[in-house]
């Protein structure tokens, strides 16, 4: 694209402009000052990811102290606040204090991320956003099940959910930017769906298996969002259960009783080395299918990044994903100009067919470079504001969701819900996310120039 840079440049300037001042409202001692302790000590990051698992099986306040303490105790070089913490943990009364106070950090925690225990408690969160100006995306906590009756129950909570999120959204006002595009309307509930989740025969080995069991419940949650004119977006998870959830999804929507609905999508994950070859099998699917609503596409730098380096390591393989940010962050990069120049469908007459497109083409990060070059590249080649969406994680990513909608742009958050022990691997995992080093958040948490920001990769 001519003058890629500068129009990027622009783009993330207008962006950053955008950004609301940072809150000032009190947060727990476990929340933001507790990230930026840990974003700078692996030993204390360690101690409080240790804390905030064990956290829902402590049986009492005195329990909850009592690992705290513990695992404290493991720091070499403890900030002067632990260390008064510490000095109370040895007697009664001060370990029901630090339970306490420990319990309040990590719901608060919690709550920053996950917008509320089921669909109806969260229905005020995600109004309050649409009436802001950002559409959501809903998923229902829980990794994977290890039952036919656990993912029953899930598959019950996902209906549930649909049924829940349509009548509520019903009463919401119009929204016109996040409502249609240019292929048509865009469905007001968005439903995020695990495959892992739908099965407990999820086997690598024998993913035939798995993929005809995931089926049976996935098959009537899209006849349903079909029913009630919901969007079912497919989850991406580690990397063993990819070519399970990839099949699963396009032999569904490829049964005739889908051919006209529901509004559906996938994930890629850029820091998987092969994402290129996904989105390959992606592209040779979409042109080949009969269907008529376009695959919504999310872009993702994906989640479980420490899962598989880990699990490869353990096995002596190289790991599957990026192991240098920079190159998952190119690789995302380009991976975005491959999206957005296939979105376009060619008419009979071999020209552009804006209304009937192959893809839709959602975009997630909290990498204010990363959404300026998915905005400038779709500009510069033509591209409508309107047929970009643009994804932020709640709790992560909710100033720059902020500023998305005010320059214009459709923002959608993805808006996790459930109880804290379901969730307490993805909290976890955001925590992660949150507390790199690396990371686009830690930057500009230390105050990083707007020309570090969108300083390419």
């Amino acid at each position: 694209m001519p003058h890629g840079e500068e129009l990027l440049t622009r783009v993330g300037r207008d962006l950053h402009a955008a950004l609301p001042s940072p809150s000032r409202h009190p947060i727990k001692a476990l929340d933001a000052k507790g990230m930026e302790l840990a974003s700078r000590d692996a030993e204390l990051r360690a101690a409080l990811f240790r804390l905030v698992d064990v956290t829902p099986a402590c049986r009492s306040l005195d329990d909850l102290a009592r690992h705290l303490a513990e695992y404290v105790e493991e720091v070499d070089e403890r900030p002067q606040a632990l260390e008064a913490a510490m000095r109370v943990a040895h007697t009664a009364p001060g370990r029901r204090a630090l339970g306490a106070a420990a319990a309040t950090g990590v719901r608060h925690m919690a709550h920053r991320f996950i917008v509320g225990e089921s669909p109806q408690a969260a229905l005020g969160v995600l109004g309050d956003l649409w009436k802001e100006g950002s559409a959501c995306s809903v998923d229902l906590l829980g990794e994977a099940t290890f039952t036919r009756e656990e993912a029953d129950r899930y598959a019950a909570r996902c209906d549930e959910a649909l049924e829940v999120l349509s009548v509520a959204a019903g009463s919401w006002p119009g929204r016109h930017l996040l409502e249609a595009d240019s292929a048509g309307p865009l469905p007001r509930v968005n439903l995020s769906v695990k495959v892992s989740a739908l099965t407990p025969l999820m086997r690598p080995d024998a993913p035939h298996v798995g993929r005809e069991d995931a089926a049976q419940r996935l098959r009537p949650l899209l006849r349903r969002a079909q029913d009630l004119g919901a969007h079912l977006h497919i989850d991406m998870e580690s990397l063993d259960a990819l070519e399970t959830t990839m099949e699963l999804v396009f032999e569904l929507l490829d049964e005739p009783e889908f051919s006209d609905g529901p509004s559906a999508g996938v994930v890629l994950q850029a820091y998987l080395r092969d994402s290129g070859q996904q989105l390959d099998r992606i592209l040779e699917w979409a042109r080949a299918s009969a269907r008529r609503p376009p695959l919504t596409v999310r872009l993702v730098k994906g989640a479980y990044w420490d899962h598989e380096v880990v699990e490869a390591r353990r096995h002596g393989w190289t790991p599957p994903v990026f192991e240098v940010k920079a190159e998952s962050d190119r690789n995302f990069e380009e991976l975005t100009r491959r999206l957005l120049d296939s979105r376009p469908r060619k008419d009979e007459a071999g020209m552009p067919s804006p209304s009937n497109p192959l893809l839709r083409v959602a975009v997630a990060s909290h990498n204010i470079r990363s959404l300026a070059h998915a905005i400038a590249h779709n500009r510069a080649t033509g591209g409508e504001d309107r047929d970009l969406e643009l994804q932020v994680l709640r709790g992560l990513g909710d100033e720059l969701g902020i500023a998305i909608a005010a320059s214009g742009l459709r923002v959608r958050s993805y808006c996790p819900v459930g109880d804290l022990v379901a969730g307490m691997a993805y909290l976890v995992r955001r925590l992660l996310e949150n507390t790199s080093n690396d990371s686009f958040l830690g930057e500009q948490q230390r105050g990083a120039s707007i020309e570090d920001l969108l300083a390419a990769p």
